[in-house]
């Protein structure tokens, strides 16, 4: 079973970098979304009242929360866990068609670029997460379910942001997130994409990342910038935890 624990292990380290670039591009469309202004008989935040989801301005800083579309909030409800692998792989496959066809819609509904482009690297990301629970099915029980993509029967190719990041590759290449374990995700991550027959690759280590976004301070809503933290407060942080943090 460990070319399959490996597989998902993979699979997961990404997933926790998609909740942080999704969040990020939350934060960037929602700087300056409202007037500042310190006076609340200003009503610095009054044309929020008509935004879907309030809780943006409300219950946080004016910046992403660990919940849905609706403002509800995350739990372990949506944890599926049947014990039979067979069954969890082909959940995971269902799951990521299912958000494919999601981030499709997404993208129809927004003209900004930056969400777009959150958009299009996901489409590429999921995409392939789809075609690895596919190949690790195909591995354990012989039906070739890479057939059945893509599923909605639009290519990648649709969206022009999708399209840049595949010819880098990044349509193709498993990352381990790791500098050591989870290299035999390799055993079921081979051979050719279904849908352009180019070879796939595992790369030990993560996604080069890059600098989050410093974001101004929003002080109608009482989020203030960064230069008003006392540094030290970093340093004797790091101290309890065990880190070595120098200004």
């Amino acid at each position: 079973m460990r070319p399959f624990y490996d597989l998902i292990c993979s699979i997961a380290g990404e997933e926790y970098g998609h909740i942080e670039v999704v969040s990020y591009t939350i934060n960037l469309l929602l700087t300056g979304a409202s007037k500042r202004g310190m006076l609340p008989p200003d009503a610095p935040l009054a044309d929020n009242v008509h935004n879907r989801n309030t809780r943006h301005f409300i219950a946080s800083g004016q910046a992403a929360l660990p919940m849905d579309s609706h403002g509800e909030f995350w739990t372990g409800a949506n944890v599926f866990s049947s014990g039979n692998l067979k069954l969890d792989l082909l959940h995971n496959f269902f799951l990521e068609m299912g958000a494919r066809a999601n981030k499709m819609r997404v993208y129809s509904m927004v003209e900004d670029p930056t969400a777009r482009q959150m958009v299009g690297y996901l489409l590429v990301r999921g995409g392939l997460h789809a075609v690895a629970y596919a190949k690790a099915l195909e591995v354990m029980t012989g039906v070739e379910v890479t057939k059945l993509m893509p599923i909605p029967e639009m290519s990648n190719e649709a969206f022009p942001e999708a399209r840049e990041f595949m010819k880098n590759g990044l349509h193709r290449k498993l990352y381990t997130f790791s500098q050591e374990d989870y290299m035999q995700a390799g055993l079921i991550w081979n051979g050719n994409h279904p849908e352009d027959g180019q070879p796939l690759e595992v790369i030990q280590g993560a996604i080069p990342g890059f600098a989050p976004p410093d974001l101004e301070e929003e002080p109608q809503i009482n989020s203030p910038g960064g230069e008003d933290f006392d540094p030290q407060m970093f340093v004797d942080l790091a101290k309890k935890m065990g880190i070595n943090y120098k200004m």
